[in-house]
């Protein structure tokens, strides 16, 4: 019997988990605290003044790719919402590296090579602020590892609630 209630109270914490850290407090949270309240961590990559960045994509659903800075001390430093406007904006052809782009928003959705096009694809769906529909952010790189292109567009796999034969619910 005890087994099957510390089963039960494991998935019921896990199913508390805050993916938007609520309750998290800068300066005084731990790392082991936003483990606690956000999981593990998707990945996680150095940052600046040796921080390091913890990621946590909610993707491709939840739209939104959290970034938790820890300080060089242990401390939550800040947690960001990546996938916005003003961090797409960042992203520019001909400039910014595959590497600065993982930094960053975070890990893809749907990374993808195609060979014949020499160019690695990254996908982000997001959401835009005003915009009813949603929307992927579509990054393509060159075999150097530079940002050769991008797109914001209508998400094409998003069927509103009213359209008939929607296959979801």
């Amino acid at each position: 019997m005890k087994p099957i209630i510390t089963s039960v109270a494991a998935l019921l914490l896990a199913a508390c988990a805050s993916f938007d850290g609520r309750g998290l407090a800068p300066g005084h949270s731990t790392v082991a605290d936003v483990e606690a309240v956000m999981g593990r961590a998707a990945e996680k990559r150095p940052g600046a003044g040796g921080e390091t960045v913890h990621y946590y994509p909610q993707l491709p659903h939840g739209r939104v790719t959290y970034a938790a800075r820890i300080g060089a001390d242990g401390r939550l430093v800040a947690l960001e919402q990546r996938l916005t406007e003003d961090s797409i904006a960042k992203v520019v052809r001909g400039k910014t590296t595959m590497k600065e782009v993982r930094d960053l928003l975070g890990p893809p959705f749907e990374p993808m090579r195609l060979e014949r096009m020499q160019r690695d694809i990254w996908t982000y769906p997001m959401r835009i602020a005003g915009d009813i529909n949603p929307k992927w952010f579509i990054v393509q790189m060159s075999p150097d590892g530079v940002v050769r292109e991008t797109y914001l567009m209508d998400d094409p796999q998003f069927q509103p609630k009213d359209t008939p034969g929607r296959r979801f619910p």
